[in-house]
């Protein structure tokens, strides 16, 4: 169970990777990668086969990053997020952001065993701070009904 604690450490770190940006620029992870950079928060994408998505350096795994990475942002389809996760520890990188849509039991096994601290079946727009449109109504809803992490 994800608690707010998980959450509120997740955004105190300082530099993130998205894994999932699109090379087509119309999926959840560009949305993500784009609107975290606006709120100002230090962001890199990584993707395996590009090296640029709608004019921004991309990068093809957690190694090629500029400066080390505290975090990971999946936002890939499951049957990838074990590659991202791999990726990750071996880049020495112990949390994760498991998008609604890329977490499976076999990722969160994995995050498990080997100690990544991970949060799953929530979407990090609703807690990235500002928090705005749609996101910001839903969370209120989610407030409303008890199922913000407590």
């Amino acid at each position: 169970m994800v608690k707010k604690q998980d959450i509120e450490d997740f955004f105190a770190l300082s530099t993130f990777a998205v894994a999932g940006v699109s090379r087509k620029g119309n999926k959840f992870g560009n949305y993500a990668f784009k609107n975290l950079k606006q709120k100002g928060y230090e962001v890199y994408a990584v993707h395996p086969e590009a090296e640029s998505i709608e004019g921004e350096k991309c990068y093809l795994d957690f190694k090629s990053l500029p400066k080390p990475a505290d975090a990971v942002i999946i936002v890939t389809k499951p049957k990838k997020t074990i590659n991202v996760l791999q990726n990750m520890v071996d880049s020495g990188i112990k949390m994760a952001w498991l998008q609604q849509g890329a977490e499976s039991d076999e990722a969160i096994e994995f995050c498990v065993k080997n100690r990544i601290k991970e949060i799953h079946g929530k979407c990090i727009m609703m807690f990235a701070e500002p928090v705005r449109s749609i996101h910001k109504i839903h969370r209120w809803v989610w407030g409303a009904v008890g199922k913000l992490p407590k």
